[in-house]
């Protein structure tokens, strides 16, 4: 009887879900094959499921990831979050930014912050591929707004895809303002995103350097997508003090760390 209570959507998405426990993984084509429904219905589907099970989307599909902690949370949650100390970063990073200069932000609480306490500024040029900064900086006069399209992913508001990555290819950025969800040692930097993952390589690549600005609870973090080894970042910008095998490593690499006052 219970079966015959759920509506069809709800059925498939009971049986995609089936087939990421059995599986791991699952890929749109694997739907449209086993259950008979279009490419727009198989994504819509995973989609709804990342927001209610442990499943991750990615590019072209999804993997069930039950075991994992450190689930991505919305724009809207993260700003309950270190919202002071990510204030702090983000004043910080804008000190670095000089008449001139072209910069990258990615999406991000910190990175959003950051294009705050740019709007004012005149005399530079923003390129970015979160639809939330674009949005905040927008009627900025002296800003020189580059905007990276593609497909927008809704709980960072971050444009990703194919359309993304050929636009930031043929940009020269000076300075970038990087998002992560992890930094650790081992791992470097990380995020719950493949897409996402994918489109931070290209700004890194494409930038001369890379600032990477995160809060204190990031720290020994690791998501699941990998972005780039700690030797690719030219400077951190945080809240705390880094400690340990990792603030060695840094020093080492004569990477430098700005402490947030």
């Amino acid at each position: 009887m219970q079966e015959q209570s759920l509506t069809k959507g709800d059925q498939r998405r009971q049986a995609i879900l089936g087939m990421l426990k059995q599986k791991g993984r699952v890929s749109v084509q694997d739907i449209v094959d086993t259950l008979h429904c279009s490419e727009a219905t198989a994504r819509r589907d995973l989609d709804m499921l990342e927001q209610t099970d442990s499943v991750i989307r990615t590019i072209g599909g999804a993997i069930y990831d039950a075991f994992h902690t450190a689930k991505e949370v919305s724009f809207e949650e993260k700003t309950t979050l270190s919202w002071v100390e990510k204030e702090r970063i983000a004043f910080t990073a804008a000190t670095l930014v000089e008449e001139g200069d072209i910069i990258g932000l990615s999406g991000g609480t910190t990175t959003y912050l950051i294009a705050k306490q740019l709007k004012a500024r005149s005399g530079i040029t923003v390129v970015t591929n979160a639809l939330n900064i674009a949005m905040e900086l927008a009627d900025s006069d002296g800003i020189q707004l580059v905007v990276a399209g593609g497909i927008l992913r809704h709980k960072s508001y971050e444009l990703c895809g194919p359309l993304t990555e050929k636009v930031v290819e043929s940009l020269n950025i000076g300075k970038m303002f990087l998002g992560i969800d992890g930094f650790a040692l081992g791992q470097g930097l990380t995020t719950h995103s493949e897409s996402e993952a994918q489109i931070a390589k290209i700004l890194i690549k494409r930038s001369e350097r890379t600032f990477v600005v995160f809060d204190r609870s990031k720290v020994g973090r690791v998501s699941l997508f990998s972005i780039a080894p700690v030797a690719s970042v030219h400077a951190c910008i945080t809240d705390a003090p880094l400690e340990g095998p990792l603030q060695e490593e840094l020093r080492k690499r004569d990477i430098r760390v700005y402490v947030a006052k």
